[in-house]
């Protein structure tokens, strides 16, 4: 059985740990909100029972870990954890992405700390781990909001380029492993919105609930490049609909990609 890990609570994470848990993998979902997280183990939990029509071989081998990527000391303090408590990791999903203001405990950008920072720290203190076994995939969702996004290492489109040079410069590094970058999370409708203000909620939900997808599809993607044989080759692409999608010639800035990750190993205290 494969073993994962990723934020999962609601939204795309919580349908990517449904889908994976059917299939029969042990699912660790690192989450901030015990109760939510509780909740959607629950569920996923009751679906997955033979009982269930949907499926008859689900697992219910779903466990929480408590996971605060607005803070750098909580991703280690959990890394630490989930080395000593776990033997093995196939598949790490960044999963996490919000708009919001604020900063984070560390004192970055909220939107860069969490969507980027949090994910990178994360990432590298799991690497060793991931490529064991034959080597592991790291899956993390961006958004088409990243073509807006320029590195000043603040604001949501600015953090999703973020997590494309990320993925770019970790393929290179990790060449021989599985690494995609996932589904264009922003047009997917799920609770991105919820660290907004009243009046921008206002713009964001109507327009969601006309034009974007439903959680359990736009999961289909990360599933994808979670799971599916022979995409080894496309290590470092950015997928879209299930396929690998060409992108903008700064989302695969070499040179930024390589400043980026240095850059981010220093605010985290890596070098």
């Amino acid at each position: 059985a494969r073993h994962g890990h990723y934020r999962g609570n609601t939204g795309i994470g919580k349908a990517t740990a449904l889908h994976l848990a059917r299939k029969g993998a042990r699912v660790i979902l690192a989450c901030r909100n015990r109760n939510k997280a509780e909740t959607a183990i629950a569920d996923i939990k009751q679906v997955g029972t033979p009982d269930c029509t949907l499926n008859e071989t689900g697992s219910t081998d779903v466990l929480y870990m408590q996971l605060d990527l607005a803070s750098l000391k909580s991703v280690r303090c959990f890394a630490s954890m989930f080395l000593k408590t776990e033997s093995r990791l196939d598949l790490l999903i960044n999963n996490a992405g919000l708009v919001a203001d604020g900063r984070t405990e560390d004192g970055f950008g909220i939107e860069f700390g969490v969507n980027h920072l949090g994910h990178f720290l994360l990432t590298y203190l799991l690497l060793e781990r991931l490529k064991e076994d034959g080597g592991g995939r790291v899956v993390t969702l961006s958004s088409m909001a990243y073509r807006w996004g320029r590195i000043d290492l603040e604001a949501y489109c600015n953090s999703k380029l973020c997590n494309m040079l990320f993925t770019h410069e970790l393929a290179k590094r990790l060449k021989g492993s599985k690494v995609c970058l996932s589904a264009p999370a922003g047009v997917v409708r799920t609770e991105l919105s919820r660290n907004v203000s009243l009046w921008q909620k206002v713009f964001i939900e109507p327009v969601a609930r006309l034009l974007f997808l439903d959680p359990e599809a736009g999961a289909q993607t990360t599933l994808h490049c979670a799971l599916q044989e022979g995409i080894e080759p496309l290590s470092g692409r950015y997928f879209s609909c299930c396929a690998a999608q060409e992108v903008c010639t700064w989302a695969r800035d070499d040179a930024m990609a390589r400043k980026l990750w240095d850059v981010s190993e220093k605010l985290c205290g890596l070098s």
